[in-house]
């Protein structure tokens, strides 16, 4: 069991980080500071992004809940 959860925690945290990655930036940060901060005059957001932002709120998700399974687990023993 412990192994199954390890694996999804490696699983789920490489995803996590490819979809956080994948967001677009909404001005403000980092990107800024360097000389992205080229805005669109489109606004709103494309169902895509929102299917992105459900994706990752859902990954997001199974990841905590993995690590607090994980905290039961290896508590217990």
């Amino acid at each position: 069991m412990i192994l199954a959860l390890e694996i999804l925690l490696v699983v789920s945290s490489l995803l996590l980080i490819a979809l956080v990655l994948l967001h677009k930036g909404k001005g403000g940060g980092l990107s800024d500071m360097f000389g992205g901060g080229v805005t669109s005059s489109v606004g709103g957001s494309s169902v895509a992004e929102r299917n992105l932002d459900r994706i990752t709120v859902a990954v997001a998700l199974i990841w905590a809940a993995t690590i607090v399974g994980l905290g039961i687990i290896v508590s217990r023993s």
